[in-house]
């Protein structure tokens, strides 16, 4: 069992520092970029009063199937998310042997970045078969909460998703996702328009997940399953507040420069 072990262990190594692993992670960075400028695309949609389906990735998807050759891009997007999904299940099973300090935290952070990019992929394959997106966040809520300890589970989802976009807030603040880009990536010119998409559209995303946690967690401790709600439903409520408008395009402007920095990410690979 341990020969087992180690051969699958360097089997996975190898995978990871190939080539065709850098190409299929650039392609799926290009998707994952096409996904978030239709998703800023719709959002300002929606802060002008024009938008009408969804402001989310499936909302996205389905905008981007209705155009000419929507169901092949649609399936080009999800090959590339799936590649996407790839490259994060092979860094949580290997993790990086150069990072034993954080090595499990980075491994469950792979792990969970796996499963974001899963759940757009198979929205993207619903979208191209016709076979829709299935039932909506309050719907699975209100599954959670029927649950042994269902209002905790939701409010634990809840206060997960408000860390992981409070993270996204450090990392944009910090600068810390400069790490992602080659030297070349972050000089001159081109590099400093890189850092600067990187730096809006990590804060866009930030505060968009951290609006979304709110709302798990608001309703959990109503037990209202309709008050949770994910990104579209988020960004309804930018738009009710005081100057909601001008709020929720500039998150349309920050999420538009993350798409961006996917771009930028894949030509300048850094791993």
């Amino acid at each position: 069992m341990g020969q087992m072990a180690d051969k699958a262990d360097d089997l996975g190594e190898r995978a990871r520092d190939s080539d065709w692993l850098d190409h299929a992670i650039r392609a799926g960075l290009v998707a994952y970029g096409i996904v978030h400028l239709m998703v800023a695309w719709l959002a300002a949609q929606l802060a002008l009063g024009q938008q009408e389906g969804p402001a989310s990735s499936t909302g996205a998807l389905q905008e981007l199937a209705s155009g000419s050759f929507g169901k092949i891009l649609i399936w080009v997007i999800a090959i590339g998310m799936f590649l996407l999904v790839l490259w994060r299940l092979l860094e949580a099973a290997v993790g990086d042997e150069d990072a034993e300090s954080g090595r499990v935290r980075k491994r469950l952070t792979a792990f969970l970045k796996a499963v974001i990019y899963g759940s757009i992929a198979v929205s993207a394959v619903r979208v191209a078969t016709g076979s829709g997106s299935g039932g909506g966040s309050d719907s699975t809520t209100a599954k959670l909460m029927d649950l042994p300890g269902g209002r905790l589970i939701v409010g634990a989802i809840g206060i997960a998703v408000i860390a992981y976009g409070a993270n996204l807030v450090r990392r944009a603040w910090t600068e810390k996702f400069r790490e992602h880009l080659t030297a070349e990536g972050k000089s001159g010119d081109a590099g400093t328009a890189f850092i600067w998409f990187g730096k809006a559209g990590y804060m866009a995303k930030g505060i968009a997940f951290a609006i979304v946690g709110g709302l798990f967690c608001y309703a959990a401790w109503t037990h209202q399953p309709k008050k949770s709600g994910g990104l579209d439903v988020a960004l309804h409520k930018v738009l009710q507040q005081p100057f909601g408008q001008v709020l929720l395009l500039a998150i349309a402007v920050g999420i538009a420069c993350y798409g961006l920095f996917c771009f930028a990410r894949a030509r300048h690979l850094s791993r």
